[in-house]
């Protein structure tokens, strides 16, 4: 430490004062310090890359194709020689995707957290969670294949009234990034409910609820935060999945919400596209960043509405 400083007091008599500040420069804290500022901005600067390699095609797709036949037209046929570049069939096949996703996702997410947080002892906890969290890293491609040959068929068997003309299904491949997303929600909300304040717990059981009551009315609205930050990222990475709805729900842009027809999703388009083979600058290549610059601002969205729904609805405890 530096040498104490003198300063008088009222009296006239000197007072020491010792600084807090360090004898020496402290290399390390600053090496650190350097280095995080330095993640940050290459975080920054990768975003920023991705935004403009976005919007420079965009912005010439937008020279050539106008935003009336775009937005307004119902047809998706860009690589036709007519050219129709109406992309709500892929906006509302994404859709379906997301809409059936997190059907499945939201209550066995939910519930697998409740269980979690509140029922389930360490050892089982111990067990269950890492096995639930194995599906977030089993390959999308194999879970494409496992809602193809798989869950298509069990679903034609259990569900014989629908008509299951085509291999394809929209449903089938939602139920499968539905599984897919049910680690995200399980252990996000799980984490969010362990952290309310064991107080709140015991002050309802005081007042003689149970523990559902104190799960369902005490500990999930408390946590409410945690639990819409985990269905929105959710969302959002349904919305962004690629290879489950590219095998599984087929390449056909139709605009519906049938869950036994073919649809194609914005990803799908974009994997499907771009192969290599479109020459660049044209409008066919054009095509693609359009697509993905929709798909940029529909997930700012999602992301935008969670963080002002989070703040909406956090609890803060002492």
């Amino acid at each position: 430490m530096r040498s104490s400083n003198l300063a008088a007091s009222s009296t006239g008599v000197p007072i020491s004062r010792q600084s807090l500040e360090a004898s020496s420069p402290r290399y390390g804290e600053k090496a650190i310090f350097v280095f995080l500022a330095a993640c940050a901005a290459l975080s920054v600067g990768v975003t920023t890359a991705i935004i403009i390699s976005l919007i420079l095609p965009t912005i010439d797709f937008f020279g050539q194709v106008s935003f009336e036949r775009f937005f307004l037209d119902t047809v998706w046929a860009p690589r036709q020689a007519t050219g129709r570049f109406g992309v709500w069939p892929v906006v509302v096949g994404t859709l379906n995707i997301v809409i059936w996703a997190l059907a499945v996702a939201i209550p066995v997410g939910l519930a697998s957290a409740i269980y979690l947080s509140e029922y389930a002892g360490p050892r089982v906890r111990k067990v269950v969670k890492p096995t639930l969290e194995v599906l977030a890293g089993i390959p999308t491609v194999a879970i494409g294949l496992f809602a193809f040959f798989a869950l298509r068929p069990a679903a034609e068997i259990a569900l014989p009234f629908l008509d299951w003309s085509s291999i394809f299904s929209v449903g089938v491949a939602g139920v499968a990034v539905g599984l897919m997303i049910v680690p995200l929600v399980a252990s996000i909300s799980d984490d969010a409910m362990r952290a309310v304040p064991r107080a709140l717990r015991e002050g309802a059981y005081g007042l003689g609820a149970n523990k559902l009551k104190v799960s369902l009315r005490v500990v999930f609205p408390a946590a409410m935060s945690g639990i819409i930050a985990s269905i929105v990222l959710a969302g959002s990475r349904a919305v962004g999945e690629t290879m489950v709805v590219y095998i599984a729900a087929g390449r056909t842009p139709n605009l519906t919400f049938d869950p036994t027809e073919s649809v194609q999703t914005m990803t799908a388009y974009i994997a499907g596209t771009a192969t290599g083979d479109i020459p660049t600058g044209t409008l066919d290549y054009d095509t693609i960043f359009a697509v993905g610059s929709l798909l940029f601002v529909m997930t700012l969205g999602l992301n935008i509405l969670a963080i002002r729904l989070v703040r909406r609805f956090r609890e803060a405890y002492e």
